[in-house]
């Protein structure tokens, strides 16, 4: 079984989606958007490289932003490693097709989601530096508790995010010259 080396291409591609996810994610913060848009690059980069490399991303730029401006990114690691890993599968499993988005997204969001939910209610008690955290707390007043509430918001501002990033990820994977898509 011959060992596959990693190319200092793919470490450049990376490395890129590292920005990609550095960048969506501050103008979301900026913007106190109820959706993060730090996930574009991690979907990028599963979309092309597969599962394990999906997983590089966002925990890169996950460290970088905890290190740096949102100490919140960095607990989200295990997050952003479910997303890149399940992505990637969902990409080798099934090639795009028009239409296809909407159920991927929804297949994506799931496992990421619960993780999320769960950090964000025992962490951080439905508190982050998103701007859904006001109808968490509304919600966990309601008999949905914090947990909950935690998982139906952002589910749906996952979801949201997820789609945009799928989209978004066709186009750029479109855009990408066949050259490039083969050196992958």
């Amino acid at each position: 079984m011959k060992k596959e080396r990693t190319s200092a291409y793919k470490i450049c591609i990376v490395a890129f989606a590292v920005c990609i996810n550095l960048i969506g994610g501050q103008i979301a913060l900026l913007l106190r958007l109820p959706i993060y848009l730090d996930s574009i690059g991690t979907v990028f980069i599963a979309s092309v490289l597969g599962p394990f490399y999906g997983m590089l991303p966002n925990v890169l730029s996950g460290l970088l932003l905890g290190m740096t401006v949102d100490i919140y990114s960095l607990y989200y690691a295990p997050v952003g490693i479910i997303l890149g890993f399940v992505t990637g599968l969902v990409y080798k499993k099934y090639q795009p097709r028009k239409g296809w988005v909407l159920l991927a997204a929804v297949v994506i969001t799931i496992p990421s989601t619960i993780v999320s939910a769960c950090i964000t209610a025992f962490l951080f008690g439905g508190i982050t530096s998103s701007g859904s955290s006001l109808i968490v707390q509304i919600l966990a007043k309601t008999p949905l508790g914090m947990v909950g509430s935690c998982f139906v918001v952002q589910f749906i501002t996952d979801y949201i995010d997820r789609v945009i990033c799928l989209y978004i990820v066709a186009i750029l994977v479109k855009a990408l010259p066949k050259k490039m898509r083969e050196n992958v």
